[in-house]
């Protein structure tokens, strides 16, 4: 993918049983992920808007930037050895992207990842969405920089949560010092999944990752906006303040709509870089995983994002059908997407 650049990473040792190791997490933790599951497999009307013909011409004037990578575990490009035993429990899947850039008038500041990886004996899924926001030199530097400090923290296979976070608090401390001045910031969710079994999420600001199973949906991640109780509080507690700006959105010190981020240096002392980190297991029964920026889900909800790709069997026609709509339905932002898909 253009513009990002990653390097492998080798460790000289992992766990035995990664999947014990992410099990304990969980239980230590209780990082179960977010919010209640959905059903989205309710029957639509017959005049609903599965059928229609939408103009493409607001999507046409935007830029745009898409793809698709499939990974067959029958396929072996020779780094990784898998047993029969195993390939028959592993299911094929695929992932697929799509960006348009808003009518904002600032230009595209939306990054993400999507590319599979093979590291230690394990096959790696690595998914992000960088929404960046006063400039995109932050976003930037978290498509080429943030997974690759992740993969190197030493406790990453027996401690993933802590790793997480560190790599997250590292990499903005970078970022501060190094990148961005007083204004540039982004929100980050990034998402690895591991051997397809398990999926680790981690998220600051309000892009948002949901999972599909049986047709019902689950947040996982967890939108920091400086209206809720807790954030508000959080913002506080470091001194400073929460107010409603003009067009009636809270914001911290009156600057910024979100009360965890990436840089944002002229209020970093308010607000945090901690992230909420989330283990899911994948099943059989497991649909997809959406990781979308906030100006998809500004206009669609989880169980409206559900519906939009039921019947959809691969994640670029999802990602390009769930911008379409969100361009519809009237998101002026920019809007970047990864779907992956189970089979």
């Amino acid at each position: 993918m253009e513009g990002s650049d990653f390097v492998r990473v080798k460790r000289t040792s992992t766990p035995d049983d990664v999947a014990s190791v992410l099990l304990k997490e969980r239980e230590r933790h209780g990082v179960y992920g977010a919010g209640r599951e959905v059903d989205s497999t309710r029957k639509r009307d017959e005049d609903d808007a599965e059928n229609k013909d939408y103009d493409d011409d607001d999507a046409g004037d935007e830029d745009e930037d898409d793809g698709e990578d499939v990974d067959d575990p029958e396929e072996d490009d020779g780094d990784v050895k898998v047993s029969d035993a195993e390939k028959k429990q592993q299911r094929c899947f695929s992932h697929g992207f799509h960006l348009v850039e808003g009518k904002m008038k600032h230009g595209m500041e939306d990054y993400l990842v999507a590319e599979n990886r093979k590291m230690d004996g394990h096959n790696l899924g690595l998914y992000a969405i960088f929404d960046g926001h006063s400039g995109r030199e932050v976003a930037e530097y978290l498509q080429s920089h943030l997974f690759d400090n992740i993969l190197r923290e030493p406790d990453f296979w027996r401690k993933p949560v802590p790793a997480f976070k560190k790599a997250y608090r590292d990499t903005n401390k970078d970022i501060l010092e190094n990148v961005v001045g007083a204004r540039g910031g982004s929100t980050a969710v990034t998402a690895i999944l591991i051997d397809q079994k398990y999926l680790v999420v981690a998220n600051v600001g309000d892009s948002r990752a949901v999972l599909i199973r049986r047709g019902k949906v689950k947040q996982i991640t967890v939108d920091q906006e400086p209206e809720k109780k807790e954030e508000k509080e959080l913002v506080e507690s470091k001194g400073g303040f929460v107010i409603k700006m003009p067009g009636n959105v809270p914001r911290v010190d009156g600057q910024l709509a979100m009360t965890r981020a990436f840089g944002d240096a002229k209020v970093k002392d308010h607000i945090t870089v901690e992230p909420n980190v989330t283990i899911e297991k994948i099943d059989k029964d497991t649909d997809s995983i959406i990781l979308a920026s906030h100006g998809l889900w500004k206009v669609m909800s989880n169980e409206e994002v559900a519906e939009c790709i039921r019947g959809i069997e691969h994640g670029k026609q999802a990602a390009e059908e769930l911008i379409t709509e969100a361009l519809v339905t009237g998101s002026r932002d920019d809007i970047s997407c990864v779907v992956v898909m189970f089979h």
